[in-house]
């Protein structure tokens, strides 16, 4: 697994073996973990706040390209 880009506080990971991109939301340990429909599961931390988010397929959803990751954040409400 590589990093392919870091902050403070996200980190996005992408294991090509198994063609998973995660969102490490936060450092804490993962206790419970729901799939939601489409292959997207949702790790949660002891506090009930998510810890993480995988996509899986993750080059088929396109998020995955040769030069790199393709996510986009929305930070507001349209």
């Amino acid at each position: 697994m590589r990093d392919i880009g870091k902050s403070k506080k996200m980190r996005i990971k992408y294991d090509p073996d198994a063609d998973v991109l995660i969102l490490i939301l936060r450092d804490a340990p993962p206790v419970d973990a729901i799939e939601e429909p489409g292959g997207v599961i949702v790790s949660y931390g002891e506090d009930g706040d998510p810890v993480s988010v995988e996509f899986l397929n993750a080059s088929s959803r396109h998020l995955i390209h040769e030069d790199g990751v393709s996510v986009t954040l929305q930070t507001k409400s349209a």
